[in-house]
């Protein structure tokens, strides 16, 4: 049976590293039992279904929703249809900000990549936990800066190093979180699309096959329908610091 398609059990978003990325994952974590009885008692609790639109670019905002289970894509379309992706979600993170107090629209679409069961809380239910439940507020400042540092990656990333380096990258991470090693060879037991691949890194699919298809010439990976097996992670690592 095939590997789920990305990301898995982390979060993950165009970075440097993979040290980070769930940090947002725990942003609840100083809540009291009670605290969290009143999380559900003024949310609404949802359930989506593969490829349901969660939020829709250029909507109004109507509140966060807190992922439960299930992973969720957050993605950007320009005019031209052209996508990219700015994080994969997974349980414990929220999604549908930056706005929080119901002013404003969606500047990203997110959409659930599987079953997904989720805690949306209204804008006017925010307004009440934030005045009302300090511990709340502070839980939700420190769940804001774990989205701006994602922002920060992301933006540091397209910013200074090039496509070559961004792919390379991608890939050096994915090996860290999903690797095997097989003898000097790191096996990625996932699925993962060309499509996929291109709106990470912020390049096209056809730019990306063929990059992928002159790493296989030279040696450095392989992809299939149900894994990446990366031969030579030297090399890759060599292009996060050294473009070809």
């Amino acid at each position: 049976m095939p590997a789920a398609i990305l990301p898995g059990e982390h979060a993950l978003f165009l970075s440097e590293g993979v040290d980070g990325l769930n940090e947002g994952a725990h942003f609840l974590h100083r809540l009291t039992a009670e605290e969290r009885a009143r999380i559900r008692q003024l949310g609404r609790q949802i359930e989506l279904q593969a490829g349901d639109a969660i939020f829709t670019q250029g909507e109004a905002h109507s509140g966060i929703f807190i992922i439960e289970e299930g992973r969720v894509r957050v993605f950007y379309t320009a005019p031209s249809g052209r996508q990219i992706t700015l994080a994969y979600w997974t349980p414990g993170h929220f999604c549908g900000g930056p706005e929080i107090t119901g002013r404003g629209t969606h500047i990203w679409s997110g959409e659930a990549l599987d079953s997904c069961k989720m805690t949306l809380i209204p804008s006017a239910a925010l307004h009440t936990l934030i005045t009302q439940v300090p511990n709340f507020a502070l839980c939700l400042i420190e769940g804001l800066v774990a989205k701006g540092k994602s922002y920060s990656a992301m933006a540091q990333m397209l910013g200074t190093r090039s496509v070559i380096e961004r792919l390379a990258q991608l890939l050096v991470n994915l090996g860290e979180l999903y690797g095997e090693a097989e003898g000097r060879a790191i096996v990625i037991h996932r699925r993962i699309t060309h499509d996929q691949i291109a709106a990470m890194v912020g390049s096209t699919r056809q730019w990306v096959t063929m990059m992928l298809k002159r790493f296989h010439k030279d040696g450095v990976l392989s992809v299939t329908p149900r894994y990446v097996r990366i031969d030579r992670p030297d090399l890759l690592l060599d292009l996060v610091s050294k473009e070809i």
